[in-house]
């Protein structure tokens, strides 16, 4: 009776850590809810669009981006916090596996980038230019588009002729909009003082010259400024990277932790089911 007693505590006793379980528990919850979040965000996104997603755009439509990485972040964080709760050697695994995954594929994106600059550079910039084709298309890729011209003080992805890419700001004499040789509004410089933003400012932008459009817009391609800003911002831009990378490294170590530490429990299940001759 005592044997059996024992033998069923034996079964359900575990060694490992509770520090390393609950904190890797804690870790995987807390990421699970944001890419619970980051997917209801992507789909609220997509659903709200007033006008349909055209099909060349549908692979750098911000929306679908975001529900994609929630998705993935959902199913990765899901098997660490189950596998973290009820033990689970296989989710643990899983978990470890993924995170190693996504860990080598963020460093080869950035070696490969590091070494091949010059195609990641043309690979930008049949984003970006897609992004200016279809300005008018989709609002999130416009809203995008606004962003990054007003924070880099930048006018498309060269310079600010780029938007004759676009079906309203062409700068040709066949295009009857009234937008024609125009650039959006996110590519104008600031007047101090003024309470109201003018969207005409960049209208006949392209027809000027270098010297003449820099008076009232930014005339320098996003492509030079987000060089520039990298070179500046080597620090920063390690440390996001260094920030990025350790709790990957963090997750990755302690399901291993949790691995190892449940040997000892096995080693005494095997240990109580022997049979013993007296």
């Amino acid at each position: 009776m005592d044997r059996k007693l024992n033998l069923n505590r034996a079964e359900t006793f575990s060694f490992v850590n509770p520090w390393i379980r609950y904190f890797l528990f804690f870790f995987s919850f807390l990421f699970w809810v944001f890419s619970l979040l980051i997917v209801a965000i992507g789909v609220y996104a997509k659903v709200q669009k007033a006008t349909d997603t055209v099909r060349d755009t549908f692979l750098i439509d911000p929306a679908v981006i975001l529900i994609v990485v929630g998705v993935v972040m959902f199913f990765i964080t899901f098997c660490g916090c189950i596998g973290a709760l009820r033990e689970n050697i296989r989710l643990l695994k899983t978990f470890s596996f993924s995170l190693t995954l996504v860990f080598l594929t963020q460093l080869a994106i950035a070696i490969l980038g590091f070494f091949y600059s010059d195609q990641t550079r043309d690979a930008l910039g049949k984003f970006v230019k897609k992004a200016i084709v279809h300005y008018r298309d989709d609002l999130d890729l416009q809203n995008l588009m606004d962003y990054i011209q007003k924070e880099f003080k930048c006018c498309g992805w060269n310079n600010y002729t780029d938007w004759s890419w676009n079906l309203y700001f062409n700068c040709t004499h066949e295009n009857p909009s009234s937008e024609r040789c125009a650039v959006p509004f996110s590519c104008c410089t600031p007047v101090p003082g003024e309470a109201v933003i003018n969207t005409m400012c960049g209208f006949g932008a392209q027809t000027q010259n270098y010297l003449e459009a820099n008076k009232s817009i930014y005339p320098v391609g996003c492509a030079d400024r987000a060089v520039m800003w990298i070179e500046s911002h080597l620090l920063l831009v390690g440390a996001l990277a260094l920030g990025l990378a350790l709790p990957q490294l963090h997750a990755f170590v302690h399901p291993a932790s949790v691995d190892s530490s449940r040997l000892p429990s096995l080693e005494l299940k095997l240990d109580w089911n022997r049979p013993k001759y007296s």
